[in-house]
């Protein structure tokens, strides 16, 4: 098993991690962040993270389909067992005796990929700097082992999705106006326009419609859930 080091050193992140910063969230959040593994929300270690494995389902299909490796498709169907029997449990988190079998099948799963999927054996050149080049099937194999308890933390802790589709849909329209309908003309208008685009992603998921949101707004009244 690979020491879970390498994989977020020598990349520099302090751009993207400068402009989290100025917004206070990242900063300050104590609970658990669903991310894609883009390695810079590692920079945050005052909470703990989980990983989306909605990406993860669709890089192991693609290893098996184009790559021919066979122990993608075994985790592909591992990790959707295991969201399966999640579900069965109402999304709670599932049995401590269930949660070390699965653990145990993930383990050995990454075990015989080592043998189909070595570490690239090319000397390194003088001079080389960074790591050797790893094939996209060979990086996924090491993050699934380095992150494990990130890749399996949906199964042992309820309130951790499976998935971080639900920011990536509260995200969506923001990037649909700065790239498609005219984009943001100051910071003051992406200021605003992201304001308004919190409050109506906080209706709806509290069974307030985007109307009843906004007459509410105008109103000058907050919806109940505030209060």
């Amino acid at each position: 098993m690979l020491k879970p080091t390498s994989t977020i050193t020598k990349v520099d992140i302090s751009k993207p991690v400068s402009a989290m910063d100025a917004k206070g969230i990242l900063p300050m959040f104590e609970g658990i962040l669903c991310h894609d593994h883009w390695k810079p929300y590692y920079h945050y270690t005052g909470c703990l993270h989980a990983l989306c494995n909605a990406h993860h389902l669709r890089e192991l299909e693609r290893a098996y389909e184009q790559d021919g490796q066979q122990w993608a498709k075994a985790m592909q169907d591992l990790l959707l067992d295991i969201l399966a029997d999640v579900k069965a449990q109402g999304a709670n988190a599932l049995p401590a005796e269930q949660a070390q079998h699965y653990t145990e099948g993930y383990r050995n799963l990454l075990k015989q990929a080592e043998i189909e999927c070595p570490p690239p054996d090319e000397p390194r050149q003088p001079g080389q700097r960074g790591r050797t080049k790893r094939s996209k099937p060979r990086n996924l194999l090491e993050r699934l082992q380095l992150f494990e308890l990130d890749v399996l933390r949906f199964m042992v802790n309820s309130i951790v999705p499976f998935t971080n589709n639900q920011g990536e849909n509260d995200i969506r329209m923001t990037k649909v106006h700065q790239k498609i309908s005219g984009c943001f003309r100051s910071q003051d208008g992406a200021d605003i326009f992201c304001r308004v685009r919190s409050y109506l992603s906080t209706c709806r998921k509290n069974d307030v419609s985007a109307t009843q949101a906004l007459t509410l707004l105008f109103d000058g009244v907050l919806p109940d859930f505030i209060l």
